[in-house]
This record gives structure tokens, sequence and C-alpha cells, in this order.
């Protein structure tokens, strides 16, 4: 078998868990804008940061925010 042979049943379940994924990853990403998180992405192996108002930047706005363990 190719690695191209996938049968229709597994690429159904393959897209819905895609779809499944997501929308969690959506719903994530607007709860952490509504608490003033910044979204983090991984571009080109550079990190970016999304603050609440939608600017990107690449400085880490939360390292000077104290840990939650301290």
């Amino acid at each position: 078998m190719h690695q191209d042979d996938v049968s229709l049943e597994t690429y159904k379940q393959g897209r819905e868990l895609l779809r499944i994924g997501n929308r969690a990853v959506k719903k994530a990403q607007e709860e952490n804008r509504k608490k003033g998180i910044p979204n983090v992405y991984d571009i080109n192996g550079h990190l970016y940061y999304e603050l609440p108002n939608g600017e990107l930047t690449k400085e880490d706005p939360m390292q000077n925010v104290g840990s939650a363990d301290n």
C-alpha cells in the first residue's frame, strides 16, 4: 500500500479531526484576546506575538510578568 492510498473513511475521519482542531484553536485565540493574553505563532522559525489589539511583534510582551509559581 502506498502512502497516498488512504481509504475514504480514513480521509473523512482526518478531515473531521482537522475541523474540530481548527475550531478549538480559534476558540482559544478568541478567549486569549478577551483576557488580554497574546497569541504566539511560529512563522518560518521566528516567534511572533499577536497582541490583543491585533498588532504583531517579535518582542515577548509577557517577559516581565511574574509566573504563577511565584
